[in-house]
């Protein structure tokens, strides 16, 4: 009974019913292309998860990887070689870039680098000792910025997937067990009030014909008493029969008739 009572306040009307079924027609349909974006945002979601996974375990061995070489770097090249880098770097060699990718109406932001072999061109750092090993470093930690841009980019993208997701989740289920049950409630009160009115409008119609059935038939019986009332008294040539004529009739008897 609690869902019979769930639905609009409307007057049950032709036009209303048009109206409500035109927006029945409405919910479905957004219902419908809402658990597609939902699906689509779902699967994204969980590919960016695997992403996630495998990139996290990557990051593991490649930091370590760095951070040995590093270490390398600083026994070769000595405690100083700290310093002499960052006099010598003037500008970074990689830059990342943000960008937006719409995927199923949402915008996920996405992050780029790009290498400036410019700014590294004539890097003579280490030229007296530990050049080698300078140069593994350096490789070996850009590896390890590309590997954490990848990661901070998959991250962003499944934080916003996941809010995304969950907003389209909550109007599907409202759209699902709020809006469609009210219209469809709506539309079956308003055809049940149509079909009452329906009924009341034949009801009506059938005594008003009832009673125009009575009196037509009983004109006819009080015709056929007329026809057999003349029958018994026959009518002067031109003169109706009526209760006029038979007073006429009875006083054009003859006189000599005594009562």
């Amino acid at each position: 009974m609690s869902g019979q009572t769930q639905r609009l306040n409307v007057v049950p009307t032709v036009t209303m019913l048009g109206v409500v079924k035109a927006r029945l027609v409405g919910a479905t349909r957004g219902h419908a292309l809402l658990k597609k974006k939902s699906d689509a945002l779902t699967v994204q979601f969980r590919q960016i998860l695997k992403k996630i996974v495998s990139t996290k375990e990557s990051m593991g061995d490649i930091m370590k990887t760095s951070s040995f070489a590093l270490t390398e770097a600083k026994y070769v090249a000595g405690d100083n070689i700290k310093h002499v880098v960052l006099e010598n770097v003037k500008e970074a060699s990689l830059r990342v870039r943000s960008r937006q990718e719409n995927v199923a109406g949402v915008k996920l932001p996405k992050f780029d680098y790009t290498a400036d072999g410019e700014a590294t061109k004539n890097d003579l750092t280490g030229l007296a000792r530990g050049g080698q090993q300078v140069q593994q470093c350096r490789a070996a930690y850009i590896k390890a910025i590309e590997v954490l841009v990848e990661l901070a980019s998959l991250q962003t993208s499944f934080l916003t997937l996941d809010e995304a997701i969950k907003t389209t989740n909550r109007r599907v289920n409202a759209l699902e067990n709020v809006v469609k049950p009210r219209l469809e409630n709506t539309i079956s009160y308003i055809k049940g009030e149509l079909d009452e009115l329906e009924r009341e409008d034949f009801f009506r119609l059938k005594k008003i014909q009832g009673y125009k059935k009575r009196e037509i038939e009983r004109q006819m019986q009080l015709q056929a008493a007329n026809e057999q009332l003349g029958d018994k008294f026959p009518l002067h040539k031109g003169v109706s029969f009526n209760s006029q004529n038979l007073l006429s009739v009875a006083a054009n008897k003859d006189d000599d008739i005594i009562f």
